[in-house]
């Protein structure tokens, strides 16, 4: 009696949590890449070996991709070249499962690198969040601000990136300044930051010379469930299945639990 009772147990525990920790076991990170160095040429870049991206030209952003957690290689080249397996910059790459990354070919060709942020995808209901990075290699510390009005991000270095600011919806009209002054070296007029979106405002470029400083604005919509290459629905994958069946197993333990007292009934 012990022994089928603890049979019919230890099937209903694994029914129930049997999937999910299969499933945790193949956590994955969302990535994506943004050219960012204002003198290099269109790159292609691969990872761990494979072409994630082709001809990416100065101020390309990628979609977020897909990427298993842990340790992985990434190599710059010149578009049109990972055939002849010279990347200009190899550089390695450590993500954890369900979090997301900006990763960046920045500076000048001469002196490129690789610069990685971590993307916030949350925020409180109703706001935005929003953050700035400074990836103007010749460019000094700067301030952004509202124009005519306060300093949000001050004193900002080259490959600085702030931390998030948490605000009310709103249409702002910004300007990128040399930290400590009004002098404005970059205007960022009508800026929307809509509720429930996270932005990062990427300041890239050359204060001096071309190409000029820009800026690219990322938005993403917040989130509180990390995306995945598989909708996880409920119905679907191994939990899905195995919470399915639990029905299905209890009525077998039901129906062996039966007839193991009507057995013994006749002994």
């Amino acid at each position: 009696m012990k022994k089928f009772s603890f049979l019919l147990i230890f099937t209903m525990i694994f029914a129930m949590f049997g999937g999910s920790v299969l499933a945790d076991n193949h956590g994955e990170a969302k990535v994506r890449i943004v050219h960012a160095s204002p003198d290099a040429p269109a790159v292609d870049i691969t990872v761990d070996g494979n072409v994630v991206v082709e001809n990416a030209e100065f101020k390309a952003v990628t979609d977020y991709l897909m990427v298993a957690s842990g340790d992985h290689e990434v190599s710059i080249f010149a578009a049109g070249t990972v055939a002849d397996g010279k990347p200009v910059l190899t550089t390695n790459l450590s993500v954890e499962a369900d979090k997301a990354y900006t990763v960046l070919a920045i500076n000048k060709l001469e002196a490129l690198e690789v610069a990685v942020m971590n993307d916030d995808m949350m925020t409180e209901k109703g706001k935005a969040k929003v953050r700035v990075g400074h990836f103007s290699p010749d460019a000094p510390a700067v301030d952004v601000a509202v124009t005519d009005g306060d300093v949000l991000f001050p004193n900002a270095p080259f490959k600085g990136v702030t931390d998030y600011l948490e605000v009310d919806s709103a249409t702002l009209d910004l300007e990128v300044r040399a930290a400590g002054t009004q002098d404005a070296v970059l205007s960022l007029p009508e800026t929307e930051l809509k509720a429930d979106m996270i932005y990062t405002v990427l300041a890239v470029g050359l204060a001096s010379g071309e190409p000029a400083l820009d800026a690219i604005v990322l938005a993403d919509p917040s989130t509180t469930v990390m995306p995945k290459e598989m909708p996880d629905t409920g119905k679907g994958g191994v939990t899905g299945l195995m919470m399915s069946m639990l029905p299905f197993v209890l009525l077998i333990g039901a129906a062996g639990f039966y007839f193991y007292k009507r057995k013994n009934a006749f002994h």
